[in-house]
Parts: C-alpha cells; sequence; structure tokens
C-alpha cells in the first residue's frame, strides 16, 4: 500500500488553507453580483412599467446602493433617499430663483455642493452618505437644468421615483435572497479584536520587543474603528434584536482605555525588571498568574479567574502601597493598578461579548450599564473639511465658466459629471486616484456600451432576451465592485453602461449622440482629476502634521483643565490613530516615530487631566497643609507641561530633565505629607513622570 509522504501532506494541507479563503471571496463576490443584477433587472422592469422616461436610472441606483451586507444596503438606501429627496428640493427652490443668470445659477449650485461635502467631511459617520448624495442629486438634475428651468421640477420629481424604485428593490433583495448579517460580520470582527487586545496585554507582561507590541497597538486602534464602522449598520440590520447603542459604547470605551493602559503596564514592568528595584515576591507570582489568564482561550475558565485575580490585586497593592517606602515600593504598587485596572477592563469586555453574540441582557453586566458610556469618538477637522469644500467649489466653477463661455451644447452634462467625482471622492486627502480608477472603469464601460448600442441591443426583442445579453457585462462588473480594489473601476462600468446603452423605455440608437457623451464624460473625468488634485488635495505629510498639531493642542488644553474629558480624550485620539495609519503608509515619515509621538500625547493628555482633577481637589481640601505648596507647586507644573506643549515650542533635553525634576520633588514633598489622597497624587505623578519620556522611565531604572 502506498502512501504520501507527510511533507507532502503538509503541503497540500497549506495549499488547501490558503486558497480557502481566496474561493469563499470568489464565492461571496459571485452571490453578491448575482444579486445585485436581479435587483437592477427587477428595478428595469417596475421602471418600465410604470412608464418612467430614464428607467435607466433604477439600474444605476442599485448598483450605487448595494453593500455586502443587507444591513449596509438598508442603511445606504435610507440615506441615499433622503440624501436623493433634499438635493432635488435644493435644486428645485435654486434653480427657478437663479433663472435670469446662468453663471450666478451655477456657483449657487456649486456651493451647495460643497456645503454638503463639507457636511459629508465633518459627520465620518454613515450618516455622511445622505449629505454625499445631496450634492451628488443637485449637480445631476441643477446643471443640465440651468438653460432648461422650466423643466426642472418634472425631472427632479422623475428622478427621485427612479431612485425610489431602485433603492427599494435594491433592499428587498439583499434583505430576503441569502442575506448576509451584518450582525454576523460584526462579532467575528469583535472576537478578533478581543484577541488582539489579550495579546497586547500579553505583550505588555512578557515585555515583549518593541516592534512587536507597536504592531499590535496600531492593529487594536484599526481594529476600533472597523468596529464602529460595522457598528454603524447594525440596526438596519434583518435580525430580531441587535445590540444596543449602549452596549457597543460600553465595549469601546473598555478596548479604547487599554490601549495606552498596556503602554503603562510595560513601561512599569520594564522598569522594575532592569533597574535596582526587586519586585516583591508576590507581585512577581500575580504576574505569572495574569500572564496566563490573559493566554487562555476558553472564555469561561477566564471568567471564574478573573474576579479571584481582580480580589487578589487590589489585597497586593493595599498591602505594598500601605509598607511603600522607596521609590521602588511606590512603582510597584502603581504597577499593581494599573494591573487591576487591566483585567478589570478585559473582564468586563468578556462579559459584554458574550450579551452582545446571546442577545440577551445579564445580571452580571447590569452594573456596567449604569455607568457613563461615552462610545466612539470622531477626530473633526472643520478646517480641513472647508479647504476641501472650497476646492471643489473652485473646480465646479470653473468648469461651469467655461461651459458657459464657449455655449458647448453638452457642458451641462459635463458640469454634473465633474460636480458629481467631486461630492462622490472628495472625502480622502488624495482623491485623484480614485477618479482614476473611476475614468479606468468608464472606459470599459463606454465600450461595453458602444457594443450594446449598435451590435446586440437592435436585435433584441424582448425582456427576457435583454436580461440575458446584459448579465455578462452587469455580472463582471458586479463581482468586481465586491472587491474594495476595485470598486471604484466597477461603478465606472455600472454607471456608464445604463445611460450610453440607451437603456430607456424604446432602444433609439444614436451614435452621435452617445459620442457627443462619451466625449462630455471622459472630459469631465479628466478635468476633476486635474481640478481635485489642484484644489481638493491635501499633502499626507501636511496632514499627519496639522494631527500631531492637534494633539498638542489638546494635551496644552488637558494640562490647564480643559479639553474633553479622560473616556472622549482616550477615544479621540485612537481615532486620529487610525486616521494616521493609512497616510503613513504613503508618507516618508518614520511609521515608529509618528505613532509613538500620538501614544506620548494620549499618555500626557490622560494623567495630566486627571493630576488636575486631583490638585483642584487638594488646593480646594487641603490649602492649609504645607501652606498650600502642594497645590501651588502643582498648578506650577501644569502650566510648565503646557508650555512644553504650546505653538512652537521646542523642547530640548535639559528642559524634560527639569521637568522630571520638578516631578520628583513634587512627589518627595507629597510623600512626606498627611493630605488627604495621598496615594491618588503619588499614582498619577508617576504616571506623569513615565508619560512624559524615556527620561522618566530612566530615573526609576536607576534607583531613583
Amino acid at each position: 500500500m502506498r502512501t504520501e509522504p507527510p511533507s507532502n501532506r503538509l503541503v497540500t494541507a497549506t495549499g488547501i488553507a490558503i486558497w480557502i479563503p481566496a474561493l469563499r471571496a470568489d464565492a461571496d463576490a459571485l452571490l453578491f453580483s448575482v444579486k445585485c443584477f436581479a435587483a437592477a433587472m427587477l428595478a428595469y422592469y417596475f421602471a418600465l412599467r410604470l412608464g418612467l422616461p430614464k428607467p435607466s436610472w433604477a439600474i444605476l441606483t442599485v448598483y450605487i446602493v448595494s453593500q455586502n451586507s443587507a444591513g449596509a444596503s438598508l442603511s445606504r438606501g435610507v440615506y441615499r433617499f433622503a440624501g436623493t429627496v433634499v438635493g432635488a428640493v435644493a435644486t428645485v427652490a435654486i434653480i427657478p430663483f437663479f433663472v435670469n443668470d446662468p453663471i450666478v445659477c451655477s456657483v449657487v449650485l456649486a456651493c451647495w455642493i460643497g456645503l454638503c461635502l463639507y457636511l459629508s467631511l465633518l459627520d465620518r459617520t454613515a450618516r455622511a452618505y445622505a449629505f454625499v448624495l445631496s450634492g451628488y442629486t443637485a449637480s445631476l438634475i441643477g446643471f443640465p437644468s440651468v438653460f432648461n428651468p422650466a423643466a426642472v421640477f418634472d425631472t427632479a420629481s422623475v428622478r427621485v421615483q427612479e431612485i425610489s424604485i431602485g433603492i427599494l428593490c435594491a433592499i428587498l433583495v439583499h434583505r430576503f435572497i441569502l442575506p448576509k448579517r451584518m450582525t454576523g460580520q460584526f462579532t467575528a470582527k469583535l472576537s478578533a479584536t478581543l484577541r488582539d487586545a489579550r495579546r497586547l496585554a500579553g505583550d505588555a507582561l512578557r515585555g515583549t520587543s518593541g516592534e512587536v507590541t507597536r504592531r499590535d497597538r496600531d492593529r487594536l486602534a484599526g481594529d476600533l474603528l472597523a468596529l464602529q464602522g460595522l457598528a454603524g449598520h447594525l440596526p438596519y440590520d434583518p435580525v430580531p434584536v441587535t445590540p444596543s447603542r449602549e452596549t457597543l459604547q460600553l465595549i469601546h470605551d473598555r478596548l479604547a482605555r487599554l490601549l495606552p493602559l498596556a503602554t503603562e503596564v510595560d513601561d512599569r514592568v520594564h522598569a522594575l525588571r532592569s533597574g535596582n528595584h526587586t519586585p516583591p515576591d508576590e507581585l512577581t507570582a500575580l504576574l505569572g498568574e495574569v500572564e496566563h489568564w490573559f493566554a487562555a482561550s476558553d472564555s469561561a475558565g477566564r471568567d471564574i479567574v478573573a474576579n479571584r485575580l481582580i480580589d487578589r490585586a487590589q489585597t497586593v497593592r493595599t498591602r505594598i502601597a500601605a509598607d511603600a517606602v522607596t521609590a521602588g515600593d511606590r512603582l510597584a504598587a502603581n504597577l499593581v493598578g494599573h494591573l487591576a485596572e487591566m483585567i478589570c477592563l478585559l473582564h468586563d469586555c468578556d462579559r459584554l461579548e458574550r450579551t452582545i453574540i446571546t442577545s440577551q441582557s445579564s445580571d452580571t453586566v447590569s452594573h456596567l450599564r449604569s455607568r457613563r458610556a461615552t462610545g466612539y469618538v470622531y477626530h473633526r477637522d472643520p478646517w480641513m473639511a472647508a479647504r476641501s469644500a472650497l476646492g471643489a467649489v473652485a473646480g465646479i466653477v470653473i468648469g461651469c465658466a467655461f461651459w458657459i463661455w464657449s455655449a458647448w451644447p453638452e457642458g451641462g452634462l459635463a458640469v454634473s459629471i465633474l460636480g458629481v467625482c467631486c461630492a462622490l471622492f472628495g472625502n480622502v486627502d488624495v482623491p485623484a486616484p480614485n477618479v482614476v480608477k473611476y475614468m479606468t472603469g468608464s472606459v470599459a464601460g463606454v465600450a461595453f456600451s458602444l457594443v450594446y448600442s449598435f451590435v446586440i441591443l437592435p436585435r433584441v426583442t424582448d425582456f427576457v432576451g435583454l436580461v440575458a445579453v446584459l448579465a455578462p457585462a452587469f455580472l463582471f462588473a458586479g463581482s468586481l465592485q465586491a472587491r474594495p480594489p476595485t470598486t471604484f473601476m466597477a461603478l465606472g462600468i455600472t454607471l456608464t453602461i445604463p445611460i450610453l446603452s440607451g437603456l430607456g423605455t424604446t432602444y433609439a440608437g444614436d451614435f452621435a449622440g452617445a459620442l457627443n457623451s462619451v466625449i462630455a464624460l471622459f472630459a469631465a473625468i479628466g478635468f476633476a482629476v486635474v481640478s481635485m488634485s489642484l484644489f481638493q488635495t491635501i499633502p499626507v505629510d501636511a496632514a499627519i502634521g496639522r494631527l500631531l498639531r492637534l494633539n498638542r493642542q489638546d494635551v496644552r488644553q488637558r494640562a490647564l483643565g480643559g479639553g474633553p474629558d479622560e473616556a472622549r480624550w482616550t477615544s479621540l485620539m485612537i481615532d486620529r490613530t487610525a486616521l494616521l495609519l493609512p497616510r503613513l503608509r504613503l508618507s516618508g515619515k518614520s511609521h515608529p516615530d509618528v505613532l509613538d509621538d500620538t501614544l506620548h500625547h494620549l499618555r500626557v493628555g490622560h494623567a495630566a487631566g486627571r493630576f488636575y482633577q486631583a490638585i483642584r481637589q487638594v488646593d480646594a481640601n487641603d490649602s492649609g497643609n504645607n501652606d498650600g505648596q502642594i497645590g501651588y507647586d502643582g498648578f506650577e507644573l501644569l502650566t510648565a507641561i503646557a508650555l512644553r506643549f504650546g505653538l512652537g515650542y521646542r523642547a530640548g533635553p535639559s528642559d524634560a530633565i527639569a521637568l522630571q525634576r520638578r516631578i520628583g520633588l513634587l512627589m518627595a514633598r507629597v510623600a512626606d505629607s498627611s493630605i488627604k489622597g495621598r496615594g491618588l497624587l503619588l499614582d498619577l505623578l508617576i504616571d506623569l513622570q513615565f508619560a512624559l519620556g524615556p527620561s522618566g522611565a530612566s530615573n526609576w531604572e536607576n534607583g531613583r
């Protein structure tokens, strides 16, 4: 009997393991494409039956609305309908009012598109799509109506009807035919995120190399942004029960706090192991047990052990803090306090995850819901949003000026496509590459359209035959749309074929008209690439630099008692980290330095804000002790930190040493006093010392 060598079996198994995800992705893309095509043909059929003048718009809408899950398709459909109605109403209000001055009318329409883009850039949630579509619709309806204002109401009315049919058909097909649930995608991503969180916590205790820890930290920041993106569609998912908003906020708050907390623990473990301090035996044993708990894969087993570890950590901390004499003792007590917080956070996440998966509320998490939840906090930059919006207005106005000055018959169509590009692609720093992808798809779409219009469609005699001949092109484009790298290219195909092929109520092949439309299409997209490169592109390094400047500005505010509260500050900084990650891949800047700066800002801002609140309590309640010197010195320290993060300040090595010396003197004064909250102040000063930089950690390693 012949047997296959183990090495061959391993290669075969490995090959299968590699191919399975690829095959699954292909199957998902094909299913998505089939459902999109079915919805498009259904929408086209109903639009024809209702006698709408341009039923091809129903096909376009299906492909714009359709997403890879039923929940995302429904939410996108709802927001598209809302945006379409608002955009149509705005257009009907604008066009007649400026009927006698086409250039002013065009400028007002351009400003409306810019306003919609501005609001979408500020929103950054799923709702932003409604603003995008409001500007998109105004462009498509408004510019072709500038010289035909009498028809604007009828055009807007039928366009809303055609789009509504497309939305309804897309929602019904994706919801009831082999629906892909958003809830399942969310829970799978949540489980993966919690595994990443436990891995990061384990890195902190093991003292894993900086590169590995940095990678795990960056992955967790990206996970939180991805989870928030999925969570925005959960209320629209066709399941009996979806996770409550409060539960999602609670689990996000804990995962967000875990990201800087892991670094806090890592710094202290490293300082204790590398310095002249000998960690207490009970602390060493506790660290080993906690590391084993982090690595456990059994959720039920972790649940049983967690409460015991939390109680033990609190007991150890109380004992060490009570007997603390040296700096090493205070550092050990501080470490155990952070360790207890980390265990509690992960334990809470395990329980919240079970609540989300089972869709049942339990007594074990009821006390968590009594706490105030913040949830994900988006970074919003009005100045950058306004810059992009004004750039879109400038590009559209230049296009309108050329159209009106040249009296180009197809100029209205060209400018309307230009407005669509500015609205649809203007939500990124560098939009031109996405427009180029769209243009590439449009080239293929034009080729398909010409073949359909003048070779295939003249021979089609019934609706069934029409569906059969359209299937190859649309199924191909739909499968491309399901894959993120080729989504924009696919849209260039699916949005071009219905219009240029003349998929109307009757066949009307017009080669001259089609050629003029093709010229207008490519002229508009080509000008959009140039215009968006000049007016809407934000250099990557400039975007990174602005985020870092805003970080420093917010740290300064927190040191002076302002800025967002602790939970909002942590979540905001994590969102900024997630925004930095893709930008850094396109930048020549050093990846570790920039992200380490962001974490540094997060930690300093968190510690300074908490210390401000604590020192204010000391100043109010214990001003009689030490002649109020501790409160005075505390505020002086915070002022020095604020100055360090002020605009234009250039910190040198001597400044950092002076700041650390100031913290050390204040710690000695607090340690020798009997003020209320002495332990908390010492903990916060240790947090500040480590957060402010490597010199703080080296002080502990050298046996301060």
